[in-house]
């Protein structure tokens, strides 16, 4: 099966980037990145730089750093180990995208909750893309 993940990152604030996730063309959740900087004329600065917009496949499997199944990107040009998990701000993100609400800004809420539900839904998909705009 294939999953299509489309990420529209609506809000590009100074500390953070908050968006919405789709999938199949269906909203899921909101989203809480690091802040969205043009790689071409600044620099990268580790753990609070969003990963570039693009199409990336995705697999699910363990996490070293958490112990659990997880989505992760692959082939992000000049990021490793980009991961879409729970957390609750950007000091939570080191590059990675947190699934949630976004009820506060600067916050994701229920976080928990959509990275489970994400993950069982993506446990069941052989081919998984996302395309971050």
């Amino acid at each position: 099966m294939t999953m299509e993940i489309m990420l529209k990152r609506t809000a590009k604030k100074r500390e953070y980037t908050i968006g919405k996730l789709y999938l199949n063309d269906k909203y899921f959740c909101d989203t809480l990145e690091d802040t969205v900087r043009d790689l071409s004329k600044e620099e990268k600065v580790p753990g609070k730089t969003a990963i570039p917009a693009g199409i990336y496949k995705v697999i699910v499997n363990k996490s070293p750093r958490f112990g659990r199944q997880l989505p992760k990107l692959l082939d992000v040009p000049h990021f490793t180990g980009i991961l879409i998990h729970k957390g609750n701000t950007s000091n939570n993100t080191s590059g990675c995208i947190l699934v949630g609400e976004s009820i506060k800004n600067g916050m994701a809420f229920n976080s928990a909750y959509y990275e489970q539900e994400l993950v069982e839904l993506l446990c069941k998909e052989t081919d998984i893309t996302i395309e971050i705009k």
